[in-house]
């Protein structure tokens, strides 16, 4: 379980002084080698952007050749202040991602040190802007996504988790998570089994998945509706990518407060800790490498949608 570790991470970003620095610093205490905090924003505000390597055994940054999972915390901010006060829904994909890197950490001064490198990745904003809704604004961020992509998308990362809260919506009617099927270079491509395993040891349940438009993996801007931003850092990279929604029965903004629920949050982080153990170790495949190459030979490549399209 990773309660404790979930609960320190909320009691760190649930504040209006709430840094990047000082989450750094927790990280580094428990022992953390390699914790990066970049400030970046502009005329709208700033965040904090954070990213965490945690080395594994036969990890690329060790000099050998397991592959890197990257596990991105998706959100706009982790507030809305002044207009709400206090931790918003938005803000569970950037704890869940934290509360992984935490006990990644412990694990690994512990010994119990994964075969492959972990990087992970998201930003701390106590106050990101809103944009005017009734009846309660929407949740902004301070920086745009092709920034965000930038700062969290990383070369190194061979697979990607993606978790966001994807509450306002009507295509997930569940409370917890479910998964999307995997998106690599403008395809949607096949649910992953393996990822579905994993799903099911993590939750005790039937896997969930939710449905995706071609759109909603293009990149934002485009002037076309997407389901929320949990698939944008796909428009950023080659490598395979899976988004972990967490979700509720009924549509909650994203700017609303006393909308974390500490359960699902703890499973998603779980989630990405199970999927990083395998991943490392060559046993968790996000596609079938063989059938994507039959695929691009038929049909060509969709690269084109993780562009602008006709507009760049």
């Amino acid at each position: 379980m990773l309660i404790r570790q979930m609960l320190e991470i909320y009691d760190l970003i649930d504040k209006p002084q709430a840094s990047g620095e000082e989450v750094a610093e927790l990280l580094r205490e428990r022992g953390a080698a390699d914790v990066t905090v970049t400030t970046v924003g502009d005329e709208r505000g700033d965040t904090d952007c954070i990213k965490i390597v945690i080395p594994g055994a036969n990890g690329k940054s060790q000099g050998g050749d397991a592959p890197t999972l990257g596990i991105v915390g998706r959100l706009g901010g982790l507030g809305a202040r002044p207009e709400m006060i206090g931790a918003v829904s938005d803000g569970d994909g950037a704890i869940a991602a934290l509360t992984c890197a935490l006990k990644l950490v412990e694990m690994h001064a512990a010994g119990d040190v994964l075969p492959g490198d972990v990087i992970v990745a998201t930003h701390i904003c106590p106050d990101a802007p809103t944009l005017p809704h009734e009846p309660v604004p929407f949740m902004d961020s301070p920086i745009d996504m092709e920034t965000m992509n930038r700062m969290e998308v990383d070369p190194r990362m061979d697979a990607i988790v993606s978790i966001d809260t994807t509450k306002g919506n009507r295509i997930i009617n569940v409370n917890g998570i479910a998964i999307s099927p995997t998106v690599m270079q403008g395809y949607i491509l096949p649910v992953a089994n393996d990822l579905m395993d994993v799903m099911t040891r993590v939750t005790g349940k039937m896997p969930q998945v939710f449905a995706l438009s071609q759109q909603d993996i293009t990149p934002y801007g485009n002037d076309l509706y997407h389901l929320n931003s949990i698939l944008q850092p796909a428009t950023a990279t080659t490598a395979p990518v899976v988004g972990v929604a967490i979700a509720t029965e009924q549509m909650v903004a994203g700017c609303a407060t006393g909308a974390t629920h500490g359960t699902d949050v703890e499973e998603a982080a779980r989630f990405a800790l199970e999927v990083a153990k395998l991943f490392g170790a060559n046993a968790c495949a996000f596609f079938n490498e063989r059938e994507f190459a039959h695929l691009t030979e038929l049909y060509g490549t969709c690269e084109r949608y993780q562009t602008m399209g006709g507009q760049a």
